[in-house]
């Protein structure tokens, strides 16, 4: 059987599979056709006219039809379709009933990828009823992937929008992520800005922690099928983070909300934490700050110059005696701070940051600063490990970031990089390494690509996949990219 274009001859032929097609979605319980609403005669004589009607025949009648178009329908705009630069549209795929079950819908599909990619397209398109279970199930297992949601005028129906990539070489365009939250107990310094600054939807107050982009075991980060990260990269591997397809993910992106100041904490090197944490990898991070008190905001940012680690430790075994080593430095908005692993450290009350490091959930507190919780119970300190990895001499400072306007890179680390972005207009995205992650900051920003974009509110993260088509940026506003490690530089330095 081949797929081929219906002829004007073909009208009442086609015309009546249609109606009995119908008929039958109404005798399942479905809505999603209704003969002489949708589709119509002239529907059917139109695609037929424009050479957009497809016809599969059996034993010399008309077994399956299908309608193909490049336009869009606006309601696929808000659609977070997989990628695609050449999109193409199929509707009203049916098989005669009396000839459905024997495996003629599947065929039609793999003929009408062949056809497609024939025609040029990279990607194809459709949508189904949420109630119409053959075809759902049919698309998944044709290899469509569900992408969103849809609601069609004068339709009580919920649709489900697919698409799938005809070549191998379909870019995937950015997604939107949805967090991992952590809260509650395990943030008790945190607050609720997170919901009330950037509008998320924090399961409980205080939360702490907004893991924008995420592979941590239990707080992994999802798409907006709710599909996590880590299932996203297997299924599109090299496509969507380059080299780290076959690795564990490098990189953990957060925004945290620190009502209370935070333990004074250090983390292990990479060395260590294979060694004695079970092959995890370390931390090193930075921070990015966003807000602060009005009086300005503090960290703990190193020791003392001069401090051993005996003095050190002597301190810390009596609690508040540390405090005096610590090594205070005051942040304002704008103000970078790059943390090596071995750094002691501490977020300071009010402040809330931009946090990129690698993925990891190692924290060694060295000091609470004496607090207990409603049953006047500590919070477990870990001194010995602490010590073990601390870099006493590491003093690092804040630098405070300007960016009139365009790609100013701040950080080229080892283990990942940070740009600011500020358009006002239109600005390029710099070369991604691997994959990367913008988050909007302030403003009102949109990601641009060929053939379609994303608007980006102030605290939203995008994934940018290692194949995504040209990005750029626009709007009024600011965003932060990050990326792992590496050498390449931005188009504007």
């Amino acid at each position: 059987m081949e797929l081929i274009r219906a002829a004007e001859s073909d009208y009442e032929e086609v015309l009546a599979l249609y109606r009995r097609a119908a008929d039958l979605m109404q005798r399942e319980g479905s809505t999603q056709w209704h003969w002489g609403v949708y589709p119509t005669d002239e529907m059917i004589l139109e695609d037929i006219r424009m050479g957009r009607q497809y016809i599969q025949r059996a034993d010399g009648v008309i077994a399956a039809v299908v309608s193909i178009t490049d336009q869009s329908e606006p309601e696929y705009d808000a659609v977070p379709w997989t990628g695609g630069m050449y999109p193409v549209y199929f509707h009203r795929l049916a098989v005669d009933p009396q000839m459905q079950g024997a495996g003629i819908a599947g065929g039609v599909l793999d003929d009408l990828m062949q056809v497609l990619r024939g025609m040029g397209y990279d990607c194809v398109r459709c949508d189904t009823s949420m109630r119409n279970r053959r075809a759902l199930r049919l698309y998944e297992k044709m290899g469509l992937r569900p992408c969103g949601h849809l609601r069609w005028p004068d339709s009580e129906e919920d649709f489900m929008a697919f698409d799938k990539a005809l070549r191998r070489e379909t870019p995937i365009w950015p997604i939107r992520m949805t967090p991992a939250f952590r809260g509650g107990k395990l943030t008790p310094w945190g607050g609720e800005k997170l919901r009330t600054v950037y509008g998320k939807n924090i399961p409980e107050n205080p939360t702490g922690e907004s893991l924008e982009v995420s592979c941590i075991p239990g707080l992994e980060s999802r798409d907006p099928m709710g599909r996590t990260l880590p299932e996203i990269i297997e299924r599109f591997g090299k496509k969507m983070t380059g080299s780290y397809a076959d690795r564990p993910f490098p990189l953990l992106l957060k925004l945290i909300d620190a009502r209370d100041k935070l333990s004074v904490q250090v983390h292990p090197q990479d060395s260590y934490a294979m060694t004695r944490e079970g092959g995890k990898l370390g931390k090193t991070e930075a921070w990015l700050i966003m807000e602060v008190p009005e009086e300005g905001g503090e960290l703990v940012y190193g020791i003392r110059p001069g401090t051993s680690r005996e003095e050190l430790r002597a301190a810390c075994e009596k609690g508040s005696a540390v405090e005096p080593l610590l090594r205070r430095v005051r942040v304002r908005k704008g103000d970078v701070c790059y943390i090596p692993a071995g750094c002691v450290h501490a977020i300071g009350e009010g402040i809330m940051l931009y946090e990129i490091q690698q993925s990891s959930d190692l924290t060694y507190r060295f000091y609470d600063w004496d607090r207990t919780d409603a049953q006047g119970n500590r919070r477990e300190l870990h001194l010995e490990k602490g010590l073990d990895v601390v870099e006493l001499k590491n003093a690092p400072r804040a630098v405070h970031v300007e960016v009139a306007r365009g790609c100013k890179r701040i950080l080229n680390e080892k283990y990942f990089t940070l740009d600011i972005l500020r358009p006002e207009g239109a600005l390029p995205l710099p070369q991604i390494n691997d994959f990367g992650m913008i988050t909007a900051l302030e403003g009102a920003l949109t990601l641009w690509w060929q053939s379609g974009s994303m608007e980006l509110k102030p605290g939203e993260t995008a994934f940018i996949p290692a194949c995504s088509p040209e990005l750029t940026l626009r709007g009024i506003g600011y965003a932060a990219l990050s990326m792992p490690g590496g050498k390449q530089k931005t188009r504007n330095e």
